[in-house]
């Protein structure tokens, strides 16, 4: 009887133990049957560390950290593999390479240093290194005895194919060592075999691999790089229109600039400001908490948003821009560094619809409005049926 071992293209594979997958990234990164490359993608990739919930979320460091990466990198079969870790600091379209190192039991390590805050991003890179696996099975021939004056040829056609990716200075080194190994007889043959075996030569066919079917791994992980003050530091908050020593209603950023060397030689790294937006005057908190507002009393700065802007502007009392811009420049003269409270809190005033779909609207036109409830709006979300509130 003929066993029929055909599979055909509507026949789940699932059962023969092989995995499928209509996702690119992943046949990349896990090298069964379905993935490209004719089977000749070989190298696995998988369990990498650090990476937070399948790579949802980011890792964290602060500028002049290392972040050591690591991996299990493995394929089937005795050759040698090599493995290279990518990553791109906050800002940069461009990849830089390390090297990844075998530690035990096809774990790899490599590390790269955050040099830029924002967002980085990390991956890595794997497949079968045809030169270093030559290498390796030449020097065991070697050491057992054998005539190696064939490995000698395959070496030499591989520094030939290494030459076409490699620019015009190494592509010269490589032909001219290729032409070297190929040429002589039995009087030559220790020098040639220690030509294409020394380190010289391995260096440069380290930098021109033949990667047509390394894998990569299927995810870009992201590294948020903070100011190394997000790591620790000591903070002082101060309400600028409070600020200590001013003689009358509401100071200024110029007042507060008086008071920085104070905060400087307590020894404070940070100084801390709630929101110095425009406060809206619909429903505006008076002193102590009062809901009722009386007049000339300044209300919550939390209740960000009135005619004159909204969380991109500045409330007129304190300044301008410009003074800000001062205030900031004079803060970092003295090492200190100006934090303002993301506060995403608004006034039925605030002028953007983005943040305040309610805005421009009287209390009566606000289905269920509920006076409490309108003195500090919460972000608003465009949901769709949104429209009936509580």
């Amino acid at each position: 009887m003929k066993l029929d071992i055909s599979t055909p293209a509507n026949r789940p594979l699932t059962g023969l133990g092989i995995r499928q997958s209509s996702d690119p990234a992943h046949a990349a990164a896990h090298p069964f049957p379905d993935g490209d490359g004719d089977g000749r993608r070989r190298v696995t990739v998988e369990n990498v560390s650090p990476e937070i919930a399948a790579g949802r979320f980011p890792i964290k460091r602060v500028v002049g950290q290392k972040v050591v990466v690591e991996a299990d990198i493995f394929a089937d079969g005795h050759d040698v593999l090599s493995a290279v870790l990518r990553f791109r600091q906050a800002g940069e379209t461009d990849w830089t390479e390390a090297p990844l190192a075998p530690s035990s039991n096809d774990r790899w390590r490599g590390e790269f240093e955050v040099t830029r805050i924002g967002n980085a991003a990390y991956s890595i890179e794997a497949w079968v290194d045809h030169f270093k696996s030559w290498r390796q099975d030449t020097q065991k021939k070697l050491q057992a005895g054998q005539d190696i004056s064939v490995e000698l040829l395959g070496g030499a056609q591989q520094l030939e194919e290494a030459a076409s990716r490699a620019a015009e200075a190494d592509a010269a080194r490589l032909k001219a060592w290729a032409e070297e190994a190929r040429n002589g007889g039995p009087e030559t043959l220790e020098t040639r075999t220690r030509l294409l075996l020394g380190d010289e030569v391995v260096g440069v066919m380290t930098r021109h691999p033949d990667r047509r079917f390394a894998t990569r791994y299927d995810r870009e992980l992201r590294v948020v790089v903070d100011p190394v003050l997000a790591g620790y530091g000591a903070w002082y908050e101060m309400f600028p229109r409070s600020c200590p020593g001013k003689a009358g209603p509401h100071a200024t950023f110029k007042d507060v600039e008086a008071h920085l060397p104070r905060v400087a030689e307590m020894g404070f790294d940070v100084l801390y400001f709630p929101p110095i937006h425009p406060i809206g005057q619909s429903f505006r908190k008076g002193k102590n908490n009062n809901p009722v507002c009386q007049p000339k009393e300044p209300g919550s700065p939390w209740g960000i948003g009135a005619s004159d802007g909204g969380h991109k502007a500045i409330h007129a009392q304190l300044g301008t821009v410009e003074d800000f811009r001062r205030l900031v420049t004079k803060a970092r003269e003295l090492k200190l560094e100006i934090a303002l409270d993301i506060a995403f809190q608004c006034s039925p005033d605030h002028p953007s619809r983005w943040f305040n779909p309610i805005c421009g609207k009287s209390a009566q036109e606000i289905p269920g409005h509920l006076p409490d409830r309108l003195r500090e709006c919460r972000l608003a979300q465009p949901l769709a049926g949104a429209e009936k509130r509580d």
